[in-house]
């Protein structure tokens, strides 16, 4: 929940109308940085509440991702939400319980949902969490702290 509230308080600085800004030709943009960010707090209710998956699944074709500041935090609420509402009342024993991704057919790696939260999940948000401080940094964005104080806030 910490760390959910913290990566919400760095969404919630989004620049409107910069989302397709990238640091670099082969950064990803501001926009889907930002995107990633509120999707994966609902890729640990895949972990949960499925046996695995195979990455190479798209999107439906009417897909559309979001564009504004206040559709990424919806997109981050309703994903923490169910990410919360599939880890309430886990036992030991569905935590490890296996859990297999897949691309294309081929499996990739099968650990323990336990980990999976931990390694695919959570750290894969703090990752993607540090990079949109450097990405908000370069536009001149305040940034809020997080661990510690920030240059622009105190704890």
């Amino acid at each position: 929940d910490r760390e959910m509230g913290l990566t919400r308080r760095l969404l919630e600085r989004l620049p409107d109308g910069q989302f397709s800004w990238k640091p670099h030709e082969k950064s990803m943009t501001l926009g889907r940085l930002a995107e990633h960010l509120a999707e994966l707090p609902g890729w640990a209710k895949v972990a949960i509440m499925d046996a695995g998956i195979d990455m190479s699944v798209r999107r439906p074709p009417d897909y559309v991702p979001p564009a504004t500041r206040a559709s990424v935090l919806e997109m981050f609420d309703k994903n923490v939400g169910e990410a919360r509402a599939a880890l309430s009342g886990r036992t030991d024993g569905e935590m490890m319980a296996p859990w297999t991704l897949k691309a294309q057919g081929k499996e990739l790696f099968t650990m323990p949902k336990a980990i999976v939260m931990r390694g695919f999940v959570m750290n894969h948000i703090i990752h993607h969490r540090g990079q949109m401080t450097v990405y908000l940094r370069l536009k001149d964005v305040p940034l809020p702290s997080i661990y510690g104080p920030s240059a622009d806030e105190q704890m």
